[in-house]
């Protein structure tokens, strides 16, 4: 009787400790993957992005865990990058740029893609539709082709009777030829005469503004890529050098000696990213998620750029700039 006692109280201390040890096992950790195309380009969106997860409760290190993967211009190291992050397993994946975007969607049909911003999700073939996305990608659009038409209008107004405009894409970077037609719609109602140039490789740039002085461009516009995304500085300096005003489409390029810049903020979108993040941790499928628009646009001048080609910026214009960089 005794013996069978001591089993029974041995047998129950060990389901104890087993059971004990069981609850002790820590909870999987969700892994994201951060998928852009500069790191030193986004770190702003990258830290925004971070500091939209511990809004929501995340704190990365503790309950959530960031694999970042950034391109540097490397032509097709997308693709590389994004079988990476599948092989890894990461629950979902955050892009920047629709290259990043379209690597990530050749790479897996199965695991959760979120958009930080793309200029087109439609037009790209991420999406079947805004209000239903469909597949496994959802995320945020930058609205790239109708913001274009703006920058050339403010360039109107920093100009004095601005006629002739080069425009400075990369053909291969998708919703280049969308963004491209808006510009060409607006330039039509400005009455400016429009001369695009090809940049396929950085190399390019110095040739653009060679040819853009050539056709007596008084003024420059920048459409998205990453030839340009990885070239602010010298985009800036041969600015300075043709004497020619340019509008960019994001911050970094004032930030790094550009003159101008109107879009969509991309810190806040990148913030609104997680949000699309939690939601699909906690269940929902992306194809029943939205893709949103933004809700938040910057419009930054760089007072020390415009001296430096002799250009006075009109007090109206600087007076509904959200930041002046003096």
């Amino acid at each position: 009787m005794r013996k069978n006692v001591m089993r029974l109280m041995l047998c129950a201390l060990l389901f104890a400790l087993c059971s004990s040890g069981a609850a002790q096992q820590p909870a999987k950790i969700p892994r994201i993957g951060f998928l852009g195309g500069s790191g030193s380009a986004e770190s702003a969106r990258t830290e925004a992005f971070r500091q939209g997860l511990r809004e929501l409760g995340y704190v990365v290190g503790k309950n959530i865990a960031i694999e970042r993967r950034y391109a540097e211009g490397k032509p097709g190291h997308e693709r590389v990058l994004a079988a990476e992050l599948v092989r890894l397993k990461v629950d979902v994946i955050v892009t920047v740029g629709s290259r990043p975007t379209r690597a990530a969607k050749e790479a897996t049909a199965t695991i959760p893609i979120v958009m930080a911003q793309d200029p087109d999700p439609v037009g790209n073939g991420f999406v079947a539709s805004l209000a239903r996305p469909g597949g496994n990608i959802t995320g945020l659009s930058n609205l790239g082709p109708e913001l274009s038409g703006k920058r050339l209008e403010l360039l109107t107004e920093v100009v004095p009777r601005l006629t002739r405009v080069a425009v400075f894409g990369t053909s291969t970077f998708p919703g280049n030829a969308q963004i491209l037609r808006e510009t060409e719609r607006a330039a039509g109602a400005l009455k400016v005469q429009l001369q695009y140039l090809d940049a396929l490789d950085p190399k390019d740039i110095e040739t653009a503004f060679r040819e853009a002085s050539k056709g007596r461009a008084e003024a420059v516009l920048v459409l998205a890529g990453p030839v340009f995304t990885s070239q602010r500085t010298l985009l800036a300096d041969l600015a300075v050098k043709s004497r020619l005003p340019a509008i960019y489409y994001a911050t970094e390029f004032v930030e790094d000696g550009g003159l101008m810049t109107y879009g969509a903020n991309r810190s806040d979108l990148a913030r609104r990213a997680a949000t699309y993040v939690d939601k699909i941790l906690k269940g929902t499928k992306p194809a029943d998620l939205p893709v949103e628009q933004p809700k938040k646009f910057e419009f930054i001048i760089n007072l020390k750029a415009a001296k430096q080609i002799g250009l006075t910026i009109p007090p109206n214009v600087l007076a509904r700039a959200d930041r002046v960089i003096k």
